[in-house]
């Protein structure tokens, strides 16, 4: 048989590949979205900018139109839902077999995100005690895990690896805060009919999964013809029904790990020995029939779970975030009046909430359950290193903008809640990146 060649396209496609797998390349695809959205919304073209997430969609039948939304909506309530599903599938595999599966190592995570989300809920209600803007809370209480991560791995291997797990475990229980927080406070008429459906097709894709099920296709079918778009129909924000359907996707294996090891050194053992008197480029039927009987026990190896994340999670990272930071960071600056601004709290409580709150929050919490032994700092972690990462954890660009959405239906509060996001974005990423890179220079001296 030939060996293998590379050919000229893999000249372009393997740079492509190496940036998908970088752990940055996520954030920094997100602030780049983010620039152009204010940059569109600064420019002549900021009309058209906004004219077009205006346009509506939908779907007719027998003269009648069904789901008809515009664009803004359908990036809102559609692609964010993917989004919101693979969080839910990451969710469902930390608590399996994660960081969250160990009670005593996920304990000082859970605490800190509790700390992160409570006190800068509490933080915003002291600016905001009444009326419409009261309904903010939930903004400063989300971490951005792509942009945390992303600054997080600027530092690269100066950084241990157990603050990236931390974090990573942190942002995970901070989103599962998220969704519960958006399920129950913002939510709006709820049909039951459309719920009492929503919840009939979940039942049967975990009836699914417990009968053996493993198609994909099954609980793609399931889950967006039925699950989504009954949620969305009822009032339950759509995107609460992709954490739900991702749960019930199997996590387990058909094969084992060692029956595996020894079906697939069998089979290469026979593929070898048909190979002998083959002198085409291509396969023999033999070969063939091996092949796929490799990939027939490989995908029995691996939990659809892990198929679906991994999958999922370039879309998600690459298109889908980009796509709703296009579509919801537009803020005119242009058009800001600094009067304006401080009519209502509403940039104060989310940029203090996500600034102080965040940072003060999970270092308080943390410590205070280190100190009562209640869990201990993982290694590599020490009090400096647990600021820099409070002050990661104020970075709240996406899950911030998406409650923003939810909050308000005055334009005015919108504005004033994503300057108050960007704000505490900028500066506790700064902050975070300067903590945490000074601690390096200081151990290197010691």
């Amino acid at each position: 048989m030939s060996h293998s060649r590379k050919y000229r396209i893999d000249k372009v496609v393997y740079p492509i590949q190496k940036f998908i797998e970088n752990e940055k390349a996520g954030g920094l695809v997100l602030g780049i979205s983010v620039i152009i959205a204010l940059v569109l919304a600064n420019s002549p073209w900021a009309h058209d900018y906004h004219y077009f997430l205006e346009h509506r969609f939908g779907f007719q039948f027998d003269g009648k139109t069904y789901l008809e939304y515009n664009l803004h909506h359908w990036i809102n309530d559609g692609l964010m839902a993917v989004f919101f599903f693979v969080v839910g599938l990451e969710l469902k595999r930390e608590i399996v077999a994660g960081e969250l599966s160990d009670p005593r190592k996920a304990l000082l995570p859970i605490i800190a995100a509790i700390g992160g989300m409570l006190v800068p809920a509490a933080i915003y209600f002291a600016f905001n005690p009444a009326g419409e803007t009261q309904r903010g809370w939930g903004i400063p209480m989300a971490t951005d895990i792509a942009f945390a991560l992303g600054v997080l791995y600027l530092l690269g291997k100066r950084v241990p690896l157990a603050l990236k797990v931390f974090l990573t475990a942190l942002a995970i229980v901070d989103d599962l805060g998220a969704v519960l927080v958006i399920a129950f406070f913002y939510t709006s008429d709820i049909s039951a009919l459309n719920l009492l459906l929503g919840f009939g097709f979940l039942f049967i894709m975990y009836m699914g999964n417990k009968m053996g099920i493993r198609s994909i296709l099954f609980y793609a079918i399931f889950g967006i013809g039925g699950v989504w778009t009954a949620f969305l129909l009822s009032g339950v924000h759509a995107t609460i029904s992709a954490v739900l359907a991702a749960f019930t996707i199997p996590a387990n294996v058909r094969l084992s790990e060692n029956d595996y090891i020894l079906k697939i050194r069998n089979y290469l053992t026979l593929f070898k020995e048909a190979d002998v008197n083959n002198k085409m480029p291509t396969l023999t039927n033999q070969q063939l029939h091996i092949l796929d009987e490799v990939k027939n026990n490989t995908d029995k190896a691996i939990p659809p779970l892990q198929i679906l994340e991994r999958s999922m999670h370039p879309m998600v990272t690459f298109i889908i975030i980009p796509i709703f930071a296009l579509a919801n960071a537009g803020v005119s600056v242009l058009d800001i009046d600094l009067k304006q601004i401080f009519t209502a709290n509403v940039a104060l409580g989310v940029a203090l909430g996500l600034l102080i709150g965040k940072t003060v929050g999970i270092f308080l919490f943390t410590w205070l359950c280190v100190k009562l032994r209640i869990a201990p700092f993982p290694k590599g972690m020490n009090l400096k290193n647990l600021l820099g990462l409070g002050l990661l954890g104020s970075i709240g660009f996406t899950m911030s903008l998406f409650v923003t959405q939810l909050a308000f239906s005055h334009e005015e509060y919108k504005m004033q809640a994503k300057i108050g996001i960007f704000a505490a974005s900028i500066i506790g990423g700064a902050l975070g990146y300067s903590v945490l890179k000074n601690q390096d220079k200081e151990e290197g001296k010691n």
